[in-house]
């Protein structure tokens, strides 16, 4: 539990981070609203002009707390750490597998086309009763869709660049009908396709923001057995892209935030005043509706599923930490193969 819930989230602009002994202080116009002994803090993430005093950089990041700093809108801006320590022999066997890509990323996208089929099955099974004929089905054939190119991928030798266009067409055959998905009651929420710099749509807006917070958790999962985050195997090297935190989290998105991007529209959660439009057309959570997010993603990581590989119930928080530990398992030679994980 203490790796689940060690992140602490702050999006109220104008707060004030600092130091006082072995706490974080976090103060609202000199008020102070919360206080974190620093033992029980993984990361701190800051969202938009939030203030952190040095003194406080300089505790947090030797003692391996690292700070996050996003924008308003969640997207990355910076990260303060302290010396990275890892093993290096794992990581050169990183390296090594980054040039022989082919089964990881194949075991990446089964996962993510697996997992992206179960939410429209899901789906049909909640509401296909109430569905039109027509909605209903171009559901069911992306479902269809979907499977024969999960086939096509488990029985076939393609490379990782062959399977780099499998994984954008089953992106293509998801997101097509992933509007008929949303059940809001407010007119202006509805998704227009995929959108994400910058989100065009609320559903987008929503949708990016809980992707940047599945990143964090995911680069700091593989940061925490010792992996290089930015050395990846579905996502290419690029500079200052976290390409294999991005890869850990192709598995687990269309659970772990479509899932949740869809149940809070669903229930209501979330409603048109939640969101702005900026000039240029870009829209955004407000500061409210980011702190709604961030409640409903702290509670959902709680949730237990049960993990197809080690046949152990498992909160969702701790998901992206077993399979980066599994991951480092096969890159060492532990496991013959990396087992993804598949929602069940």
């Amino acid at each position: 539990m203490k790796k689940l819930l060690n992140t602490l989230y702050v999006t109220t602009e104008g707060a004030a981070l600092r130091k006082d002994g072995e706490n974080l202080v976090a103060e609202v116009e000199g008020v102070e609203r919360a206080r974190v002994p620093f033992h029980m803090l993984g990361s701190v993430v800051v969202f938009g002009g939030i203030f952190v005093s040095p003194p406080l950089i300089q505790a947090l990041a030797p003692a391996g707390v690292s700070i996050v700093l996003l924008d308003r809108a969640g997207r990355f801006q910076a990260r303060v750490e302290g010396p990275v320590s890892g093993n290096v022999l794992l990581r050169r066997a990183q390296y090594r597998a980054a040039d022989q890509p082919d089964e990881i990323v194949r075991s990446l996208v089964s996962a993510k086309v697996a997992d992206q089929r179960a939410v429209l099955q899901r789906a049909l099974r909640d509401y296909g009763e109430e569905m039109a004929g027509e909605q209903r089905g171009r559901i069911e054939d992306a479902v269809e869709r979907l499977a024969r190119i999960l086939r096509r991928v488990a029985l076939t030798d393609a490379g990782a660049e062959a399977l780099r266009g499998t994984e954008g067409e089953a992106a293509q055959a998801y997101f097509a009908v992933f509007g008929d998905l949303v059940r809001a009651p407010d007119p202006q929420i509805r998704f227009l396709g995929r959108s994400r710099r910058p989100p065009l749509d609320p559903v987008n807006a929503l949708l990016s923001f809980l992707y940047t917070l599945l990143t964090h958790d995911c680069r700091s999962a593989a940061e925490g057995v010792g992996l290089d985050p930015a050395v990846g195997f579905l996502h290419r090297d690029r500079p200052g892209r976290p390409s294999l935190a991005l890869d850990l989290m192709e598995e687990m998105r269309p659970i772990m935030a479509d899932r949740l991007a869809l149940s809070l529209i669903n229930r209501r959660q979330l409603r048109a005043r939640d969101f702005e439009t900026r000039d240029g057309g870009a829209v955004l959570l407000t500061d409210e509706g980011r702190r709604t997010v961030l409640s409903a993603w702290q509670e959902r990581k709680k949730e237990e599923r049960r993990h197809p590989f080690l046949e152990e119930a498992a909160p969702l928080g701790l998901v992206p930490h077993l399979q980066a530990l599994l991951l480092a398992r096969h890159l060492r030679g532990d496991l013959d193969a990396y087992p993804p994980w598949i929602w069940k």
